[in-house]
């Protein structure tokens, strides 16, 4: 039985949701082959980072393109993720290699439907527990296995997605394994002032940054009673145009002024590490966003949030914004100065819906929500887990002390 890991990205934001159930399963079940398989070395550090930092080395490849992309898919590479395409058509043989394939995305269901690895059993690990529409949609359906954090997800998969329960499991959040037990505070966040965290989505249909952002980052720099940690989602400013399939819409982030970097008040981060650990969500006082999953995460600990409706949305009992009911909601930062002072006055009015959007995005239990998945991944398979596990240990295993193979 061979298991791959795969982790084909631009950014590193996916590695924490599915690595920690590569580590689990490799201390759980020693007999089955495991491999991580990354496609860039932002991607292979990441792993490497998390890996050995508990106390598991996991064997790794990294897969690459065999023919260089053309000047013509250059040019496109700032727009489109030719190269993430590309990686399943010139690493066939590798992922035939395969019995499972243990994803984070969607576009590995390219190697089914498009070069009919039909013995290949593709299972879905997801990428946050968001609303939007695009997480619930057909293709969802397309993978043999989906693992998901909470009720909310599962009950929308079924309905929405038309995914069978039997090809179902609720395991957590492996992602929360990860949380450090004391939030981090940021250097300049001992001067004392309460800390906002604005986490602007990239979709042009959806985010407020387009409309709004700079405006936002304006008012830090005009009234310093906050500090504001600028961390959008790191695909926002990546390529130079930011374009969504989901809606066919089109947008150019730009640049971020001078003066709002240099500013003692506010720390930009556009898309390091720090942008997908956690550290901004647990550091901040207070959410600034629109649709980004990470409020959920924000939500681990509950305090005040607040929304920008930059594009007009109805989403009083929409599903897709079911998030907006965890704090207000304004419809362009012009107040923002009051918006802030009202989040923290009335936090307490939120707190009932926040704690109970939580409960349903995420069903933690005392058993790590990574361990929980490695079971289920097994639990999955055809025959019984008993041939493949003969004994659970939660202790180190062979598997654990090998070497990390070479990057290929």
């Amino acid at each position: 039985m061979k298991i791959g890991f795969l982790f084909n990205h631009d950014q590193i934001h996916q590695v924490a949701h599915s690595l920690p159930i590569a580590m689990a399963l490799a201390r759980m079940a020693p007999h089955v082959d495991i491999v991580v398989a990354t496609t860039n070395e932002r991607l292979s550090a990441e792993v490497r980072r998390i890996s050995p930092a508990h106390g598991v080395a996991l064997p790794s490849v990294e897969l690459t393109l065999r023919r260089p992309l053309t000047r013509f898919a250059r040019r496109l590479e700032s727009i489109l993720p030719i190269t993430k395409l590309g990686i399943y058509r010139d690493n066939l043989d590798f992922f035939a290699s395969l019995d499972i394939l243990v994803v984070a995305e969607k576009t590995s269901l390219l190697l089914k439907s498009h070069y009919h690895l039909d013995n290949l059993r593709i299972i879905h690990t997801r990428h946050g527990a968001g609303d939007r529409a695009i997480g619930f949609d057909k293709a969802s359906a397309k993978f043999d296995h989906v693992l998901v954090s909470g009720p909310k997800i599962r009950e929308r998969l079924i309905e929405e997605a038309g995914l069978s329960p039997d090809r179902l499991s609720t395991v957590g959040y492996p992602k929360f394994d990860l949380l450090p037990k004391v939030p981090v505070r940021l250097p300049f966040q001992d001067n004392g002032k309460p800390t906002v965290l604005y986490n602007p989505h990239p979709s042009p249909h959806l985010s407020s940054w387009y409309r709004h952002g700079r405006a936002v980052l304006d008012y830090f720099l005009n009234d310093d009673r906050y500090n504001l940690i600028f961390a959008p989602h790191v695909m926002l400013f990546h390529r130079r145009f930011v374009l969504t399939i989901d809606k066919l819409r089109i947008d150019r982030p730009g640049l971020i002024d001078r003066r709002v970097k240099d500013a003692p008040n506010i720390h930009v981060d556009l898309g390091s590490q720090a942008s997908t650990d956690m550290t901004y969500t647990s550091a901040a006082d207070i959410y600034l966003g629109d649709v980004s999953s990470q409020v959920y995460e924000f939500l681990h600990r509950p305090r005040p949030c607040l929304f920008l409706n930059s594009q007009n949305a109805e989403w009083r009992g929409n599903p897709n914004y079911a998030h907006w009911q965890t704090g207000e909601v304004i419809a362009d930062p012009t107040d923002l100065g009051a918006a802030l002072d009202r989040a923290v006055a009335e936090h307490p009015h939120y707190l009932p819906m926040q704690q109970e959007l939580f409960r349903r995005s995420f069903d933690l239990t005392e058993e790590s929500s990574a361990d929980r998945a490695a079971r289920a991944i097994l639990g999955s398979l055809a025959r019984p887990v008993q041939q493949i596990v003969p004994a659970i240990s939660s202790g180190a295993s062979r598997h654990t002390k090998r070497p990390t193979a070479a990057a290929a």
